[in-house]
């Protein structure tokens, strides 16, 4: 086992450092100020420089380049910031992905080309207002009607919502209860019968605006049903993936925290000396970087685990490392506060923004709690019913 990055994958780290520590912090002020997502001037920049659907095939317009490939762009980004980070994350392991995955070629190759060249933001639509962790209690219904399928219902917490310029919806498609119901559509942004709520208001995320989508007849062809009823199994595979791109954010908040708070213990000083030569300083920063590499190494093993290339990683390994990553990356952003007092806690630093960003991880894409549902039922070798 080989824990070390080849020369292709450290030239690819080092091509995405310097564009993101170079371009970008302005940027990120900026979306935290006006809360509006990245433009798409900015997305056709990271376009032209690959880093968008590093992981998509050369096909579909992407760099055809393995997942972990992917998760090492993606963690450059969000150092800088979720923000600047998210059109990354949705183009690496968000929902563009289970279309690349499971959808029709007519409709994945041109909606993956325009993710890949920037022009086009994919949102997943899953939970609703009484459906999230119990996913499988969602009522937003799709019905087919000759070449159409008809849609009516609620979501909510979605990332993009409103901005995106089209949403993968997962949706009732069959009368059958619970996952057998269950499968996913794609709809434009602009159809008739779409409409969506104000914006969220939320404690981070701040340029990753969310919004609830309302769908009133909505009618989109029958080609863009990516998956029919019963395949709620096939779409928690392909967000498997999803999980490690929410746990690759974490790492990266995370490793920025612990680069800030290095930073600052030697600058700082206090009683006639740089407060890094304090011995209860050093076992923080000790307990930071432990935790910021073994979140990093489970990432990069939920991927090696799947072959290292486009396999999907197992629910298992992305669990752990999500579950991991989501917990460590709380800690670190708050241990950083906590080192740089009342630096830590003002805007104008990037500490208190981190911090509020790293708690939203462990809430999106399956609560901590239900990753060790999982983690317990990987080990014992059952699902648990959580109804009774």
């Amino acid at each position: 086992m080989d824990f070390q990055l080849n020369p292709d994958q450290r030239a690819l780290q080092d091509a995405a450092r310097r564009f993101a520590q170079n371009e970008l912090p302005e940027l990120a002020r900026e979306l935290e100020r006006t809360n509006e997502p990245v433009p798409k001037a900015w997305l056709r920049r990271y376009a032209e420089q690959g880093f968008l659907g590093v992981n998509l095939p050369v096909e579909l317009g992407g760099l055809g380049l393995s997942n972990l490939d992917a998760m090492i762009v993606l963690e450059e980004f969000a150092k800088i910031s979720v923000a600047v980070a998210f059109p990354v994350f949705e183009s690496v392991s968000g929902p563009i992905h289970g279309i690349a995955e499971l959808g029709e070629p007519a409709l994945a190759k041109p909606l993956c080309n325009a993710v890949c060249q920037g022009e086009s933001v994919v949102a997943v639509s899953m939970s609703e207002p009484n459906a999230g962790t119990a996913l499988t209690d969602l009522t937003t219904r799709g019905r087919i009607e000759g070449d159409e399928i008809v849609l009516n219902g609620q979501k909510r917490w979605c990332s993009g919502g409103g901005h995106a310029d089209g949403y993968f919806v997962y949706c009732r498609l069959s009368e059958d209860r619970g996952a057998k119901g269950i499968g996913a559509v794609y709809v434009e942004g602009d159809r008739d019968g779409l409409s969506f709520g104000p914006p969220e208001e939320l404690m981070g995320f701040r340029g990753v605006p969310s919004a609830d989508i309302f769908l009133d007849d909505v009618r989109v062809p029958r080609d863009h049903l990516i998956v029919p009823a019963g395949g709620f199994r096939q779409l928690m595979e392909v967000f498997d993936l999803e999980r490690c791109g929410n746990a690759t954010m974490s790492v990266g908040l995370g490793a920025a925290a612990l680069d800030q708070a290095l930073a600052y213990v030697q600058e700082r000083q206090q009683f006639g000396k740089p407060i890094a030569d304090f011995q209860a300083v050093q076992l923080r920063l000790a307990e930071m970087a432990m935790q910021v590499e073994a979140a990093r190494l489970l990432v990069w093993r939920a991927l090696a685990g799947s072959g290292g290339g486009h396999q999907l990683p197992s629910l298992a390994d992305t669990s752990l490392a999500k579950c991991f990553a989501n917990e460590m990356v709380r800690d670190v952003c708050g241990q950083t506060v906590q080192i740089m007092g009342g630096y830590g806690y003002h805007k104008e630093y990037e500490a208190e923004r981190r911090f509020r960003d790293s708690w939203g991880w462990g809430i999106a894409g399956g609560t901590i709690d239900i990753q060790k549902v999982n983690i317990a039922s990987s080990l014992i070798g059952r699902r648990f019913n959580q109804r009774s």
